[in-house]
């Protein structure tokens, strides 16, 4: 019976979902290392835990490692390591290391965490990626531009999402940069990378030892450095009823660069739901653009439930803890759809239009999360809200989501 390990800093509702999923698996022991108490767990999923180790951060892999230390006692040798959150994927990979568990190494998931390097290793294995330099200084990144020409993208070398992604077209936008305090340094470089004028998909793999055994894929209206540079925006993103091109173009290159990045030892380090961000480029030309070794975000988990008539959450906790995966068959098309206001205050102070788009997107409409008046302005570029949808066809699922955005209007104030 494997004796699993979950790390996430606090109880939140979508974390529970996570810890729900493994803990309920037939033949699986789970433990928690969490920054919360264990009284922070909702009742019914307390009784399922089998080891609760509270440290103060689960972002320092030594903290990890004690943990795991104190689990291994008072429960019995841990046999994997997991957590959903980008940020916790190299400092688990270090503790796994510190610890002796298996599972992923550091040098592994350098590969997926340091933008730079993860383009660095596709590049030298013929991986098609847009054109990238790491910057130390705004000297270095001119000669970039030099080299490339504008617009150029720069990001963390390290990121989540596109978080602290920015578009440089005209030297009033490298200046604007400097007076931010963005620009790059030593201490904090940022990668530099060619601008590619492309429509935006993204490809979910599920691999057992290094190599793939099912994929599914998504695409976003409109891409999220769109959704980054104007916050108005509400976006959605949409996973098909078909599976067929460009999707299918793209598996080739998929599992090239899945190959590299799992590198040499994949028997211990691939075993794993990537999520991976491509370009379409006109020609047609395909591009990775990022990868991640955990699953995605934006709701593409709920989106691949809804269109293959799964819980993918339970169907990774099953991956991990055992190794296995029972690939399922797409039934449904299916699309999320977020709400984000106008105005520049701090609080939603109108929504409108509500009553409409749940008639407008019928029975297409699975579930309405939709922005209160009073509710803070969110911080991160999901919004107040958000909706999912599915139906039978592709054509079925746009129309709803059109629907649901033309027609919800959240005003700030």
């Amino acid at each position: 019976m494997p004796h699993v390990a979950r790390a996430a800093p606090h109880f939140l509702e979508n974390t529970n979902r996570y810890v729900s999923a493994f803990a309920q698996l037939d033949g699986v022991r789970l433990s928690l290392i969490s920054e919360d108490p264990e009284g922070g767990l909702p009742p019914n999923l307390r009784e399922r835990v089998a080891g609760h180790y509270r440290v103060r951060s689960v972002g320092d892999p030594r903290q990890l490692a004690v943990a795991i230390a104190a689990l291994s006692k008072g429960v019995g040798p841990v046999d994997r390591l997991t957590g959903a959150l980008e940020q916790l994927q190299l400092p688990m990979a270090e503790a796994r290391q510190l610890a002796d568990v298996p599972g992923m190494r550091p040098d592994i998931a350098r590969r997926f965490r340091d933008k730079d390097l993860m383009k660095e290793v596709l590049r030298a294995r013929g991986v098609p990626v847009a054109r990238s330099q790491l910057v130390t200084s705004m000297l270095e990144l001119r000669g970039f531009i030099d080299a490339v020409g504008l617009p150029i993208i720069i990001k963390p070398q390290a990121g989540v999402g596109s978080k602290g992604t920015h578009r440089i077209e005209s030297q009033d936008d490298l200046d604007a940069l400097t007076k931010a305090g963005l620009a790059p340094t030593p201490q904090r470089p940022l990668q530099a990378e060619q601008f590619i004028r492309a429509r935006e998909f993204t490809c979910e793999t599920v691999s057992i030892h290094g190599k793939a055994v099912w994929r599914s894929g998504t695409r976003y209206f409109p891409s999220p450095l769109e959704v980054l540079e104007n916050p108005w925006v509400q976006y959605c993103v949409m996973l098909p009823r078909e599976i067929e091109s460009p999707w299918t173009d793209f598996a080739d290159i998929n599992g090239r660069a899945l190959e590299a990045l799992f590198g040499d030892s994949p028997q211990v380090t691939g075993t794993a739901l990537t999520h991976m961000e491509w370009f379409l480029e006109d020609g047609p030309r395909l591009y990775v653009s990022e990868v991640g070794a955990r699953p995605p975000g934006v709701q593409i988990m709920p989106l691949m439930s809804l269109a293959h008539d799964v819980d993918m959450i339970r169907a990774w906790a099953e991956l991990i803890s055992f190794d296995r995966f029972t690939p399922p068959t797409r039934q449904w098309a299916a699309g999320s759809a977020f709400f984000r206001g106008q105005g520049a205050g701090s609080r939603v102070v109108e929504v409108r239009g509500v009553t409409q788009a749940i008639a407008k997107a019928g029975d297409a409409l699975v579930e309405l999360r939709a922005p209160k008046v009073g509710m803070p302005r969110s911080s991160g570029y999901e919004g107040e809200g958000t909706a999912l949808v599915k139906h039978a066809t592709t054509e079925g699922v746009k129309q709803a989501l059109l629907a649901l955005i033309e027609n919800i209007q959240v005003t700030y104030g």
